[in-house]
């Protein structure tokens, strides 16, 4: 039997990747992320801590248009199927 956290974990992995989702949950959940949006210009990790808020959060700071973002989570959601 999982634990609640375990549980919330298994839902998390099979969870879409969107423009709403915390940049530490994204980090946490598909590392992979870390390198795809570094090479966007979009930093989510400093100091070795992640950036709050979301995606498209810290999508916006970096003047990165809606169909910027949307394309992103299109992208990180074709790598996430592939890498399962």
């Amino acid at each position: 039997m999982l634990s609640n956290f375990g549980a919330r974990n298994a839902e998390l992995r099979q969870m879409d990747i969107t423009k709403d989702m915390l940049i530490e949950e994204l980090i946490d959940q598909y590392p992979f992320s870390v390198e795809y949006l570094r090479e966007k210009g979009i930093r989510c990790i400093r100091c070795g801590e992640p950036i709050w808020g979301t995606l498209e959060q810290a999508a916006k700071e970096k003047k990165f248009s809606d169909k910027d973002i949307q394309n992103f989570v299109d992208e990180m959601n074709q790598l996430r199927i592939e890498k399962t």
